[in-house]
């Protein structure tokens, strides 16, 4: 996985426009409108989360409707890349220098949106809010133009190390992760959560392209662990909570926040049974607008008439494309933040200042906030258990900082 990104880094290295190296023009802007553009796995084997994309561009069409920003519309174009960093990277070159987008927004995927980051520094072009917290993107130095969305993995994996040590110190760990920036970032938190206690009796490795993870679990439940860490994505978590069950084995379940939208527990749920998702363990920031606790929240309410007007698809709505809002409404912050003069440098200059306190499709109480120093925004979220077919919020939220 490292060898083949840092191939398609070198790719990237050849062929920068110099349109968009310094220049003091700002492409994608004109009197009336700004475009942006991204990429998303509408296809491939994280598709599940492909709805963020629609869900943000309707979130950018219900603003235009009531005026815009700063007198623009906003044109999101986003493409496909099946979740393919490869075809990430051929996509966000033909954003840039072909569409002359004005900014590449939430780029979906960790290994995805690394494999443009260098790219997108030297042309110094904002890559703004992807679909990530992994500790590259805090890179400020080396890589002051892109920007994640998502709480750390690092502090991710530390809430859970720090939720078992309380709850289970004697826990015999075993962890599946993603051989990823992604995954190595959550089980280098939980080994600093852990702060000693517990036993991570095994570790084991996956690749975005395998087509299954039996074999890693079996060999974590032939080493003892009673308390099982699922750092994946979707499709291998719904794959790993079947092979449990197959297995006959019941350990603790703590699994990454990026697959815990209620459709994919109950596609778990349903391929094995009630009592093997039982009492999962996860952490989450937005509201969950398919529990019914949500169902007269202002946000939720909105949200449901958006996508009824803005999606002409109808797409189920889910928490995925909840999400969608979530990071639209903070690029849309971040834009009129930038003001009428837009110019790329000033929209970062907007996105490294950001203390968002209003953003309604986050869980109460969550503060977005960012400095040329610190580049991860969400630095809250709340523990959840999955019960009775449900995600239940454990608690008063913590802090997601790694």
């Amino acid at each position: 996985m490292r060898k083949a990104l840092a191939l398609l880094v070198a790719a990237l290295a050849v062929g920068i426009p110099s349109a968009t190296a310094g220049h003091q023009d700002a492409p994608g802007v004109t009197a009336t409108n700004v475009l942006i553009g991204g990429t998303v796995p509408l296809t491939g084997p994280a598709a599940a989360f492909g709805v963020v994309g629609p869900g943000a561009a309707a979130y950018f069409a219900y603003v235009n409707d009531h005026g815009g920003v700063n007198g623009r519309t906003i044109t999101y174009k986003y493409y496909d890349d099946a979740y393919d960093p490869a075809q990430t990277v051929q996509l966000t070159r033909q954003l840039v220098q072909q569409d002359n987008v004005f900014a590449v927004f939430d780029t979906i995927g960790t290994p995805n949106a690394l494999a443009v980051q260098p790219y997108l520094n030297q042309a110094k072009v904002p890559g703004l809010f992807a679909g990530t917290g992994a500790s590259a993107f805090n890179d400020f130095k080396q890589y002051p133009w892109t920007m994640g969305y998502l709480p750390s993995f690092s502090a991710e994996g530390a809430i859970y190390g720090r939720q078992i040590a309380a709850t289970k110190p004697k826990a015999k760990i075993g962890v599946l992760y993603e051989n990823s920036d992604f995954g190595d970032d959550l089980v280098a938190g939980l080994k600093k959560g852990l702060g000693g206690k517990g036993k991570i009796v095994a570790a084991l490795g996956y690749e975005p392209t395998d087509t299954d993870v039996a074999s890693q679990v079996s060999r974590l439940k032939g080493a003892g662990a009673d308390t099982f860490m699922i750092f994946a994505t979707p499709l291998f978590a719904i794959k790993s909570y079947i092979d449990m069950a197959k297995l006959g084995w019941k350990p603790q379940v703590y699994v990454s926040s990026v697959s815990i939208e209620p459709t994919i527990m109950q596609i778990a749920t349903a391929s094995t049974s009630p009592a093997t998702t039982a009492g999962s363990t996860s952490i989450a920031f937005v509201k969950d607008p398919t529990q019914a606790k949500w169902a007269n929240d202002p946000a939720v309410k909105l949200y449901r008439q958006i996508m009824a007007k803005y999606d002409p698809q109808g797409r189920p709505t889910d928490v995925y494309n909840f999400y969608g809002m979530a990071v639209a409404y903070t690029m849309v912050d971040v834009l009129k933040k930038a003001g009428r003069n837009l110019t790329r440098d000033g929209l970062l200059k907007a996105a490294t200042h950001l203390t968002e306190a209003g953003n309604p499709f986050l869980l109460p109480g969550i503060v977005l906030r960012t400095s040329p120093t610190d580049y991860f925004p969400m630095d809250q979220a709340a523990l959840f258990r999955y019960l009775k077919g449900h995600w239940i919020q454990q608690g008063p939220l913590v802090p997601a900082k790694s």
